[in-house]
């Protein structure tokens, strides 16, 4: 096992409510791995329904949200406030998604503004980052990604949280959902180079207590290959977390 332990994560984006959230932790195949941890974020309406299945079938997999909004109350239609997820017993929300920032006009401030919200509220945060097919391309991944972590990395709310309540998903725009996975090489370069820019930010100690985990067309195919990559430490999965088999079969392989 690896010595950060492994996280898989699925991201159900807005697909299953909560007759598809129920059916789908009945059929799931699951059983204890040492360091390692299952999580499953679902579509808000589906939140209840799932914490209720997981603890009537005694599966041992956290439940998250995939979003929160940074004030803990006020008008703001259409959004959930954390005390709203904590009073049903949500402890981890994914905050920075490339579709967040695409769809809905996620700037790094706003992420930051929420993140370091979650963080003091007693959330786990998973913070996404990422880089389009143009900018790789064009050689510019990493400074890209430091535009987007830097922020965060300043904040002392967060720094002081990085390897224990804070980690991150790299999450390749230009992989998600379009069946192009990075190469484990691409993978792991781009990993080791966000933790070596949290090393000389914040220490290596730190750097090496945070969990990265990759995100983008990952499926049982090629999980096990990046898996065994030295800088992944888990799946942030979109369409393989869908289906219980799938998502099962990712499991199988930590």
């Amino acid at each position: 096992m690896k010595p950060r332990g492994v996280l898989l994560a699925g991201n159900w984006k807005m697909n299953h409510g909560p007759a598809a959230a129920r059916g789908f932790f009945e059929a799931l195949p699951w059983s204890g791995k040492e360091g390692a941890i299952m999580r499953i974020y679902p579509s808000f309406l589906a939140l209840p329904t799932a914490l209720d299945a997981v603890k009537t079938g005694g599966k041992k997999i956290e439940i998250g949200a995939q979003n929160f909004h940074a004030e803990k109350s006020g008008a703001f239609t259409g959004e959930v406030s954390g005390p709203m997820l904590q009073e049903i017993g949500i402890r981890q929300v994914l905050l920075g998604h490339s579709e967040r920032r695409q769809y809905f006009a996620e700037t790094p401030p706003l992420i930051l503004k929420k993140t370091v919200s979650a963080l003091q509220q007693g959330f786990e945060v998973l913070l996404c980052i990422g880089e389009t097919l143009d900018e790789r391309n064009g050689g510019q991944t990493l400074s890209v990604l430091t535009h987007q972590l830097e922020s965060t990395l300043a904040d002392p709310t967060c720094a002081a949280a990085f390897g224990k309540t804070l980690h991150l998903a790299y999450e390749p725009v230009w992989a998600i959902g379009t069946g192009v996975t990075a190469t484990p090489t691409q993978a792991q370069e781009t990993h080791a180079s966000l933790r070596g820019l949290i090393s000389r930010t914040l220490g290596q100690d730190i750097a090496n207590a945070v969990r990265i985990l990759y995100g983008g067309s990952v499926t049982p195919a090629n999980f096990a290959e990046l898996l065994a990559c030295p800088d992944i430490d888990g799946g942030l999965v979109g369409g393989a977390s869908l289906k219980p088999d799938s998502f099962g079969a990712l499991w199988s392989l930590i």
